[in-house]
């Protein structure tokens, strides 16, 4: 994935602060930290949208004398944020796949306040089995964005959620945990996304028969991820797919138009009923995004 920018003022710079043998390393993590910080911009704008209640659309209606479509509805999609977020950061993505046929999309606003994946999860849950019962679908796909795929993934996992998660996505997930931003460990859940944390070493945990199929988009820009892997799944249990994609850091993610196309590929896949024992690994590398 190249991703362009405004950067030709800061080669000096980047000449003096970078070896010549990471010279393309360093243009590149020019190129997505110019297009992380416009981003951040945009969403800091958009951010205060992202905070009202969610409307919930009207299912459309059969025309009455027609003839049903003999086209089985797809599975709503569910997006999760990540921490100290809101839903706002979907905008384009949910844009992107309202238009590529994905006709029910809801998100999910959970509290900045809260301190436990565990209880996020739960309310995951409940949010799942309302939209569930309110559209009349069994089961739904999920899209979560750094905590929240973790969320989603303890839900699946952890809490039965694999019986309604048909297929989850996360992008930038500290699947195994991640060391950086040490200073914001007083923060509880924090402390739940560190290598070695109780939670972690839960999701580690067997997980035999889980249905859920997971597909792990990570960046090798990504400066929240230490190491760049811990946005892999890598669990012997499940059936999973790990996607690199390159040029773009953690807040692009949700954003690029090239991830949303891998994101709706990824959606559109049908995974199997019942992994068999020797399908079930993690399968590692995959689609790669360039």
């Amino acid at each position: 994935m190249k991703v362009t920018g405004p950067v030709q003022p800061l080669l000096p710079l980047c000449r003096r602060l970078f070896p010549s043998r990471l010279a393309g390393l360093s243009m590149a993590l020019v190129k997505a930290s110019a297009l992380e910080v416009a981003i951040l911009a945009g969403h800091v704008l958009l951010y205060p949208s992202g905070m009202t209640p969610e409307r919930h659309a009207p299912l459309p209606e059969p025309s009455a004398g027609a003839a049903p479509l003999p086209v089985a509805a797809k599975p709503p999609v569910i997006l999760v944020h990540g921490f100290i977020d809101n839903r706002s950061v979907f905008v384009l993505l949910r844009r992107n796949l309202a238009q590529h046929g994905r006709q029910h999309i809801e998100s999910l606003n959970y509290s900045p306040l809260t301190c436990d994946i565990r209880t996020a999860a739960q309310l995951l849950g409940r949010h799942i089995e309302e939209i569930c019962e309110r559209t009349g679908q069994t089961q739904v796909d999920v899209v979560g964005h750094s905590l929240g795929g973790l969320i989603a993934r303890y839900y699946a996992q952890c809490l039965g959620g694999d019986f309604r998660v048909r297929t989850l996505v996360t992008l930038g997930t500290p699947h195994s945990g991640t060391r950086v931003a040490r200073l914001a460990s007083a923060h509880p859940i924090v402390r739940q996304m560190r290598p070695g944390s109780g939670l972690i070493e839960e999701l580690r945990g067997p997980a035999p028969g889980c249905r859920t199929q997971f597909v792990s988009f990570w960046s090798d820009l990504d400066p929240l991820m230490d190491p760049l892997e811990a946005a892999c799944v890598d669990h012997p249990d499940l059936l999973a797919q790990n996607v690199r994609v390159s040029g773009i850091g953690h807040l692009a993610l949700p954003v690029h138009p090239t991830v949303a196309a891998g994101i709706r590929e990824a959606l559109d896949l049908q995974p199997p009923r019942a992994p068999a024992a020797h399908d079930a690994r993690a399968r590692n590398g995959g689609l790669t995004v360039a």
